[in-house]
């Protein structure tokens, strides 16, 4: 029988928290595309991720929400370093047109 409060041999169990599970990660110098990051796990993943010092590109279908969440995680985070670059995974032409984009910016 599985016991979902029960911890694993890393400590961490179900309930715990992303914040929990990074506590004491240092990101700095790492960047991070994260795909659907204006809504739901994709929003948690880009918070967490900032929050460890990670450079995180967003990459989001809907630019202006992804703007928003960008903006919140700004105010909770100040020295976050956050870009918003349009991506649909379901259009090739999105894909390359983002590839290239990325390329040209110069990040890792």
């Amino acid at each position: 029988m599985w016991y979902f409060g029960r911890k694993s041999p890393s400590g961490f169990s179900a309930p715990s928290t992303a914040e929990e599970v990074t506590q004491g990660i240092d990101g700095t110098g790492l960047t991070a595309i994260v795909t659907g990051a204006s809504s739901g796990i994709g929003t948690e993943t880009t918070r967490v991720l900032a929050l460890r010092g990670v450079h995180v590109v967003m990459a989001v279908r809907n630019t202006n929400a992804g703007g928003k969440v960008r903006e919140a995680i700004l105010k909770e985070n100040p020295s976050a370093t956050i870009d918003v670059m349009e991506l649909d995974l379901s259009s090739m032409a999105s894909v390359r047109k983002f590839a290239s984009e990325y390329t040209s910016s110069g990040l890792p």
